[in-house]
């Protein structure tokens, strides 16, 4: 439900209905957790999709640099040429696939990227497909410009991953399209083979269109994760240097478009934004040069996530989605009697680890599950996991 409106007491006249948008819980976990943290406790952030490692020294470096010599005023809104330039390599060296630096919108931070193309392909009143349980800013973010999330449940047997009949049943609704996160968050799981060629098929053939967030693409486990490019180049990417390159708080992220979106798609970031964080831009661009030590952080990411796997179900929690990627495990909680909300604040109080609730990514069956990033420091994730099995024993 979304929050109500504030009374009118000491207000002209009352807000927007935009504004009554539900709270991104995540965010509310992490104040809580952190005014403990300021208040004495020792807390443990298994909340936020955070790496708890600082931007490659490539970025640093070249941020530092920047500060020391450049002007660093506005850019072009779509961004720096040479970081198009850097992206569309980088793109196309991972995925062995043609990438135009032309087609790169550089933004602030994936959510930039989110408004922008919602923006940009949906009038109001019009709907999205979002797959559920998925990240709680693609629904408020819709309802803030005026669309409609349109919520397509998912299931372990299609790996949380919508079908090829839910394609034709936004068709008929008249939905405008869908948005596909493989590694999706929260639950960790990809597209099986060929199940993102299928849908991207479907997709066009219906006349739809193909939002593809990949920005947990490059934390893979057991096999790389697939590019909606591969398949269609009529498909909207959304990515981010927040989480494989480690630079959750620099904001800069970007999309790849269609030819014929890229002028309107700049309108609106010239409005809206007038271009990206220059400083941020130039850190982005040295973050290329920083692979080999983001491939070392991945690797601590992977024994996080082994280890967990490994302890979580002695501890009880033995429901765990399969995790392929990103940095997360979801979990299900209904045996020890309290819903998600209730069962992650008693956590945080009673052994200072803190988690998200499984409402903030699905609000008809998220009560059952709760969010466990393990993107944090390898002392920091044993501990946690010996506070959960010390705690559980008692439930």
């Amino acid at each position: 439900m979304n929050e109500p409106l504030p009374s009118l007491k000491g207000l002209p006249r009352a807000l927007a209905r935009r504004s009554a948008i539900d709270p991104f819980i995540v965010m509310d976990v992490m104040g809580e957790a952190n005014a403990r943290e300021q208040a004495g406790a020792d807390i443990i952030h298994m909340e936020v999709g955070q790496p708890g490692t600082p931007a490659p020294r490539a970025a640093r470096e070249r941020a530092a640099k920047a500060l020391a010599n450049d002007r660093l005023g506005y850019t072009e809104a779509l961004g720096l040429p040479r970081l198009r330039e850097a992206i569309a390599r980088y793109m196309s060296e991972r995925y062995r696939i043609a990438v135009s630096a032309e087609r790169v919108v550089v933004t602030s931070g994936s959510s930039a990227g989110f408004v922008l193309a919602f923006l940009a392909l949906l009038d109001t009143g019009e709907s999205l497909g979002l797959p559920s349980p998925g990240y709680p800013c693609y629904r408020q973010i819709l309802k803030a410009v005026g669309a409609r999330p349109r919520l397509i449940e998912t299931n372990g047997q299609g790996r949380w991953i919508p079908t090829i009949s839910d394609v034709e049943a936004l068709k008929a609704e008249g939905a405008a399209g869908l948005l596909l996160a493989s590694p999706n968050n929260p639950t960790g799981t990809m597209a099986l083979p060929g199940r993102l060629a299928e849908l991207a098929r479907a997709l066009k053939r219906e006349r739809l269109w193909l939002i593809a967030d990949e920005i947990y693409h490059g934390l893979e486990y057991d096999a790389p994760a697939d590019t909606a490019l591969a398949h269609s180049d009529e498909a909207i990417v959304v990515n981010s240097f927040s989480k494989y390159f480690s630079m959750t708080g620099w904001r800069i992220g970007w999309l790849v478009v269609p030819e014929a979106l890229i002028r309107p798609i700049e309108r609106l970031a010239q409005n809206l934004y007038i271009s990206p964080s220059a400083i941020a831009q130039e850190a982005a661009i040295g973050a290329f040069d920083g692979i080999e030590e983001l491939e070392a952080i991945k690797r601590g990411y992977a024994r996080n996530r082994a280890m967990l796997l490994e302890e979580l179900p002695r501890a009880g929690l033995t429901s765990i989605l399969p995790a392929d990627g990103a940095f997360y495990l979801y979990a299900e909680v209904t045996r020890f009697g309290a819903d998600s909300e209730a069962f992650a604040k008693a956590m945080l109080r009673e052994i200072g680890v803190a988690i998200t609730p499984g409402i903030d990514f699905d609000p008809e069956h998220g009560r059952s599950y709760v969010r466990f990033s393990y993107a944090g420091p390898e002392a920091d994730m044993r501990e946690a996991a010996r506070r959960i099995a010390s705690w559980l024993k008692g439930k």
